[in-house]
């Protein structure tokens, strides 16, 4: 049986495509570009890389790009755009939680949810976080955003529900305070018009968790800041305003 994330992306690719959270990509990419100087020999592995949007602004500027998904779907929309915009990149299906490479790369990205924190389980969250790890090299660096539990904790359910959901939902009082965990029923249509109802089950994280899921995987330097759509900066500390937190880890 699929899960409820697979579900929704068989085919999703033009209402994905329109969300207002994939409209900020060339900001995230300037950051990104940033945070490794604009060193044009590393190579960039994007998880849960979607239709592509960063892998492929990644390639026009001349880096070197790995994507992977859960999602044929997604991944033959993004070798279709990569084709269009005559970039080479390697786009690949696989697992978040068990990914086929090993200190590979100069820096892994996992932006917008793309994988991590969407697990029905915090083991098969960290798993996301150790398969990552494990594709870095020894001095690589991990970029990731992902959802900011301090957010629904400051705000009353019913307003952190009303005004952040990006879907139409038929929820009240949905986020578990002891478990962390968002889990709500989602009605959308595919890109078919077909009404889809989902059963959905997103984990938020505070960032003692993050830090200290990081640390149990050997990064030393681990920086979080607040997540704004497409001005990713190191200038923005995490508030309890935040919906989201941008996560870099480092050894």
């Amino acid at each position: 049986m699929k899960k409820w994330y697979e579900e929704l992306f068989t085919n999703y690719v033009e209402k994905y495509e329109k969300e207002s959270f994939t409209q900020g990509t060339m900001g995230e990419v300037d950051f990104i570009e940033s945070e490794i100087k604009r060193d044009k020999s590393c190579r960039i592995l994007d998880v849960g890389c979607g239709t592509g949007r960063h892998a492929i602004e990644l390639a026009k500027r001349g880096y070197s790009v790995t994507g992977v998904d859960l999602s044929e779907n997604m991944l033959n929309r993004a070798r279709e755009k990569a084709i269009d915009t005559g970039v080479q990149i390697d786009f690949e299906k696989a697992d978040a939680r068990n990914l086929p490479f090993e200190d590979e790369f100069d820096l892994v990205i996992m932006l917008c949810e793309g994988a991590f924190p969407l697990m029905e389980t915090d083991q098969m969250n960290f798993q996301i976080l150790e398969s990552a790890a494990r594709a870095l090299k020894k001095d690589g660096k991990l970029i990731f955003t992902t959802l900011n539990g301090l957010y629904p904790l400051f705000h009353s359910v019913k307003d952190f529900i009303n005004a952040n959901s990006n879907y139409s939902t038929n929820r009240e009082n949905t986020f578990d305070l002891m478990t962390f965990r968002d889990r709500y029923q989602l009605e959308t249509e595919d890109d078919n018009g077909n009404k889809l109802l989902l059963d959905c089950d997103e984990r938020y994280y505070v960032p003692s968790e993050i830090n200290w899921l990081l640390k149990s995987l050997g990064f030393n330097q681990i920086d979080i800041y607040g997540c704004k759509l497409g001005e990713f900066t190191r200038q923005d500390p995490l508030t309890i305003e935040d919906f989201e937190m941008l996560v870099i880890a480092e050894y």
